[in-house]
């Protein structure tokens, strides 16, 4: 099984196009892998506050936001004690009271939440759902084995969205300081003054009509384009 699971997510990582896409197709992937799981979802904290990521194709609407919603639950425990979280019947549980009594009205009637340990992210949940009474015991190997490969591959689209962010972050800085040196010679130009002085102006410039200097220096390069564009017609 754990060599048909790794197969499986290896899979989804290839043919992800974004982690968003990555955690939908984990979902949709894992309800096949593990045995009674009819929904699965990924539980994560951001901002302070735990979100779904990502839910497969049969998780009920609302079902982890109201565990979110009131702060208690099986994947919220998951979440933040980095412990697992099984509710075999749902019908006489009595740890999460508010969430039950939701979560039998969708007919759901187990519950399986896994800690997920991804990197950067203070607290994160596998939570997968069945329809009858104890459906997911003879799943649970599985599910565990899949979370730790899930965090894996997980952690991994994380770090290569972390270096596309950091590329992009570099080329936006890049391109920032093009258009701020192309405005500051304009000026320096125009107004034979220095390049400190003309960077000075046009910081002051930025700050009176509160826009960002880059804004401001990319409307003076466009503008000085387009009247060098229609001296040449």
């Amino acid at each position: 099984m754990t060599s048909e699971i790794r197969d499986t997510l290896d899979h989804a990582m290839a043919r992800s196009q974004g982690l968003d896409t990555l955690l939908r197709d984990l979902t949709d992937r894992a309800v096949g892998q593990v045995p009674g799981a009819v929904a699965c979802s990924v539980t994560v904290r951001r901002a302070d506050r735990l979100m779904t990521l990502a839910g497969s194709s049969g998780l009920p609407s609302g079902l982890d936001l109201r565990q979110y919603e009131n702060g208690s639950g099986p994947c919220v425990d998951a979440a933040e004690t980095e412990s697992p979280r099984y509710a075999p019947d749902l019908a006489t549980e009595t740890r999460w009271p508010a969430y039950t009594k939701y979560a039998l009205a969708t007919g759901v009637r187990c519950v399986l939440a896994l800690p997920l340990a991804v990197e950067g992210e203070t607290g994160a949940a596998l939570n997968f759902y069945g329809l009858e009474p104890d459906s997911l015991a003879d799943g649970r190997e599985a599910a565990r084995t899949f979370a730790e490969r899930a965090a894996d591959v997980v952690n991994e689209a994380l770090r290569l969205e972390r270096q596309r962010a950091s590329a992009a972050d570099v080329r936006t800085a890049l391109l920032s300081r093009s258009v701020i040196d192309q405005a500051v010679g304009m000026l320096m130009a125009r107004e034979r003054i220095d390049a400190h002085r003309a960077l000075e102006r046009l910081r002051r410039a930025s700050q009176h009509r509160n826009v960002k200097l880059r804004d401001l220096c990319g409307e003076l390069v466009a503008r000085a384009s387009g009247g060098a564009s229609r001296g040449r017609q």
